[in-house]
């Protein structure tokens, strides 16, 4: 008899990198709950500020207590450390930065970022900026703080899009 699918996910990366698609892809196929955390980390009035952690912590402990299936996704690594214990599986979507890009081009509109597609059209250029700077950003939404978090957990994890000698791990509970 094989090892059961995994219950609970965290799948993290570059904006563009196709953390949502994937997230919906597993949510669909395993009926799982999906938590975008884009939702909990920034400030519904002031957009381009985040949130304190402790109230983004208690957002997303609510959502687990009431979750016991689910499929978490963000760009976070200080929201996705207060999950890692918690989670069955690690996704790393790691594709080229010139990928991300092409996808920030062509994502279609979304409501529940921005009042409008023209908002969304504007904001562009910047969203181009910031995924062009992840591989040495510094702090929680970098490429080195989501390594980090990949390397430190022990489970079944696999780092998709980036060819490497450690692209995959899957702990025993995979086998």
């Amino acid at each position: 008899m094989g090892a059961a699918e995994p219950m609970r996910y965290l799948v993290f990366g570059n904006s563009g990198a196709g953390k949502s698609t994937l997230a919906r892809r597993l949510a669909a196929q395993y009926d799982l709950a999906h938590l975008d955390l884009d939702t909990l980390a920034w400030d519904p009035v002031a957009r381009t500020q985040r949130r304190p952690l402790a109230d983004s912590a208690r957002d997303i402990d609510a959502f687990v207590a009431r979750e016991p299936r689910w499929v978490i996704e963000g760009c976070y690594a200080d929201l996705l450390a207060l999950l890692v214990d918690r989670a069955d599986a690690l996704r790393f979507l790691d594709p080229p930065v010139e990928v991300c890009v092409a996808h920030c081009r062509q994502r279609p509109f979304e409501p529940h970022k921005y009042a409008s597609p023209a908002e969304q059209d504007a904001n562009l250029p910047m969203l181009v900026e910031w995924v062009r700077g992840y591989p040495t950003r510094e702090g929680p939404l970098g490429r080195p703080a989501h390594e980090a978090l990949f390397q430190a957990f022990g489970g079944d994890k696999e780092r998709v899009g980036r060819p490497s000698k450690d692209a995959s791990h899957r702990g025993p509970e995979a086998q």
